[in-house]
């Protein structure tokens, strides 16, 4: 009996305390009143807020609103109670040792870290809870969602040609060798002369390479008259225009440029990626995988709301 009276008697609340609301019920997790107090708290501070939960709106949104505050810790509640179901929860070690490398890739001491954390009006403990729980929805995150996750070069590539509607997937890249009579030598005319004979001799079956090194006027010449690679406009334009329609190993007629006159063999013809494209693709993959994530986590975070018991009390 006296044993009984004695849990009753500590069982009920003094006159000094004050018994907290309960805002709401998110399966084993409680949406206090202080949440909100916490959560105003956190607003001005940066990355205290995960922005991530506000699916695309601002965090200012939240100030003052306490329909969407609300909104906020429930999702919150969520991802804690998938987080202890799942077992994800890590241990104050584990916090210690993130802090550890914070400081050591930032290259100041665990003293001097912990200073810049309190300049910006927040207390270590604060700060702690804050990366516990920041580690611990990230682990679940990569678990549920980011693992999940599927971003190819192709839909990288259909993203960059909405963008841009007059660009190619891909280019001709072509591989060229060419046969120069300069008009400094004697005039136009002369070098076309020249360019006439050799031309005659190609086509009864000469070798270009050895036509190239015996009669090219180029003063950068290299073996066969070779030119090197390139990609669709790279090259001087007429001689682009004249291989165009050409296949491997077949020769152009007498082609004039702003340098002279030419007569170019096509050595190797190939697609290849747009490489304006290629140095955006990494990029665009990247917000492609972001936009990607905050739809899943949408469409996440509502079957898994739909699958909890959540209760209101307001």
């Amino acid at each position: 009996m006296i044993n009984i009276l004695f849990s009753l008697l500590v069982a009920v609340p003094s006159h000094a305390e004050v018994v907290e609301k309960t805002v709401a019920i998110v399966n084993s997790e409680l949406v206090l009143e202080s949440d909100f107090k916490d959560l105003e708290k956190r607003l001005p501070k940066p990355g205290m807020v995960d922005e991530a939960l506000l699916f695309d709106k601002p965090i200012s949104s939240l100030k003052g609103n306490r329909k969407a505050q609300l909104e906020y810790l429930i999702n919150e509640k969520i991802l804690q109670s998938e987080i202890k179901r799942l077992n994800l929860t890590i241990t104050s070690d584990r916090v210690d040792s993130e802090l550890k490398d914070m400081a050591k890739k930032n290259h100041v001491t665990e003293a001097e870290l912990a200073n810049v954390i309190k300049q910006q009006g927040v207390t270590l403990d604060d700060y702690r809870r804050f990366l516990k729980d920041s580690i611990e929805k990230r682990s679940l995150m990569d678990a549920e969602i980011i693992s999940k996750l599927r971003i190819s070069d192709e839909d990288a590539l259909n993203e960059y040609l909405k963008s841009n509607p007059n660009n190619r997937p891909s280019i001709d890249e072509f591989s060229v060798s060419h046969i120069f009579f300069n008009p400094k030598k004697g005039g136009a005319e002369a070098s076309v002369k020249r360019a006439e004979t050799v031309l005659g001799k190609l086509r009864s079956g000469e070798n270009f390479e050895n036509l190239a090194q015996q009669y090219s006027e180029d003063p950068n010449f290299s073996s066969g008259g070779a030119l090197g690679t390139f990609k669709s406009g790279e090259f001087l334009p007429e001689i682009e225009e004249a291989i165009s329609s050409l296949k491997a190993n077949e020769t152009t007629p007498i082609v004039r440029s702003r340098m002279g006159f030419h007569i170019v063999k096509l050595t190797g013809k190939k697609l290849t990626t747009d490489p304006k494209f290629e140095a955006a693709k990494e990029r665009i993959k990247s917000q492609l995988l972001e936009t990607s994530f905050r739809r899943q986590l949408k469409n996440w975070l509502q079957t898994k709301r739909d699958e909890s018991f959540v209760r209101v009390n307001e």
